[in-house]
């Protein structure tokens, strides 16, 4: 059994991490709070920019073949594809960095086990580089609260390799935001884009100038540089998530074993104080039996 001052001291530790922790639980609470708020919010103009796209849609199937925007385009076969993979850039927020990764991998094996890579975040970065994949752009130090314009480059190297023919299919692996104790990595093909099917048109009769094909080029590359902002809103809003929660659950495991310790140290400090009561006792019958 550990002495008193070896336990005094493992406690006196653990209180530490246990303060450490909590701290960046509540600076977790916080960022989470801003970033859940700033990725619900870019929702609904993200939802409205795929209600048009289906609208505008609906003129591709009566467009030349030759004619259509660079971004519509489909190759046949699929040669080359890029993968952007956004993952935090710190640990300590429990297994979201091990899932994305895990994801992206089950995705690679899926398309034949190489990509081309664009690597939002170490994390990411640092798992495929050790797998041996082609890191074609890298982009580390994202702020917590990026403006579109920090995230836009993101969504040009995509746009870039794919109009110049590097990439036939660009797809993206992010984290959903559902709730703060629920993030779900998800896989979304960028390009070419695939305008939504699933969008309800019927409601609004839009009018366009100077005609649906100019809008419908003009609009592509906005629609991909929404959705990769819109992903990483997400993704950034899942990754305080999950610290706030993997800091809590540490928080009440440091708790734990502080009340454990503070057992072990009453109970041996309880068998030190019998020990010394008899070895008194004992020393006062001896000396009674001297007499």
């Amino acid at each position: 059994m550990a002495t008193l001052p070896q336990i005094k001291r493992r406690t006196r530790s653990i209180q530490s991490t246990s303060k450490i922790t909590r701290a960046m639980e509540l600076v977790a609470a916080s960022k989470m709070r801003r970033t859940q708020a700033a990725a619900l919010s870019a929702r609904p103009y993200a939802e409205m920019m795929r209600h048009v796209l289906a609208d505008l849609a609906e003129t591709v199937p009566m467009m030349d073949r030759d004619l259509l925007p660079p971004l519509l385009q489909q190759r046949e076969p699929v040669q080359n594809i890029e993968l952007i993979v956004v993952t935090p850039d710190r640990g300590l927020c429990g297994g979201l960095p091990a899932n994305l990764n895990r994801r992206a991998a089950h995705f690679l094996l899926e398309k034949g086990g190489s990509a081309r890579i664009a690597a939002v975040g170490r994390k990411g970065r640092d798992f495929l580089r050790r797998t041996g994949q082609t890191i074609v752009a890298e982009f580390i130090g994202i702020s917590d609260n990026p403006s579109f314009e920090e995230v836009r480059p993101i969504a040009q190297v995509a746009i870039q390799d794919f109009v110049s023919g590097e990439a036939d299919e660009v797809y993206l692996v992010y984290t959903r935001f559902v709730n703060a104790v629920v993030q779900t990595p998800e896989v979304f093909k960028v390009l070419p884009v695939e305008p939504p099917v699933d969008a309800e048109t019927w409601r609004i009769d839009y009018i366009y100038e100077p005609d649906r094909e100019t809008v419908l080029t003009e609009l592509l590359p906005r629609y991909v540089e929404r959705q990769v902002y819109e992903a990483i809103l997400e993704a950034i809003a899942s990754e305080q998530s999950a610290r706030m929660v993997a800091m809590r659950n540490a928080t009440e495991a440091a708790n734990d074993m502080i009340r454990e310790l503070t057992l072990l140290y009453n109970k041996a400090r309880q068998e030190a104080i019998t020990k010394e009561l008899l070895d008194i006792s004992g020393g006062v019958e001896a000396l009674m039996g001297a007499r």
